[in-house]
């Protein structure tokens, strides 16, 4: 489990957006956060790309655009703590790097201790501070990553050097 302060809020963005369909997409943020100030929706529509779609139903929507309605729904209750499970899978890979870019921003704009579930290791690097590598059921952390450049965009060797250094971590981790 999760263990929050005892007033503490959780956010929550699942592999698929999970809007309830009979709801426009600003009454599905304002479900998960009631007290949200007018101001603050503005702000987050403004920048996940939603100011023109707040009154639009799920069944309107991209994915990609429901995937951004999902985060802003999670943004929108301030959590002192974000889970995001592959949270752009299934997304191709412009419209997942710009989701990125974007919740980057969110991030950047009012910090959060986030935890990120993906099998993506450019994600992961692009987004994280360290990465904790996982066993299978039941999880274990088998190594702890730091990444060199905390949240930045890396070079295709920083990549490939990251991605040996995961392989050898695992490697040494199961043998």
């Amino acid at each position: 489990g999760v263990a929050l302060p005892a007033h503490g809020t959780l956010g929550m963005v699942f592999q698929e957006p999970r809007l309830l369909p009979w709801r426009t997409v600003e009454q599905n943020v304002r479900l998960a956060a009631p007290h949200a100030t007018a101001a603050g929706l503005d702000t987050l529509f403004q920048t996940l790309g939603l100011k023109a779609h707040r009154n639009h139903y799920p069944g309107e929507l991209s994915l990609g655009l429901a995937r951004r309605v999902a985060l802003a729904r999670a943004f929108a209750v301030e959590p002192d703590v974000l889970l995001l499970d592959e949270p752009f899978v299934s997304l191709d890979d412009a419209l997942a790097a710009r989701l990125r870019e974007e919740l980057a921003e969110l991030v950047n704009r009012r910090p959060v201790t986030t935890l990120l579930v993906t099998h993506n290791v450019d994600e992961a690097a692009g987004l994280a501070d360290r990465l904790l590598l996982l066993s299978v059921s039941p999880a274990r952390i088998l190594a702890d990553v730091a990444v060199a450049r905390p949240r930045a965009r890396h070079t295709a060797a920083e990549l490939a050097g990251l991605r040996e250094e995961i392989a050898r971590r695992l490697n040494q981790a199961l043998l």
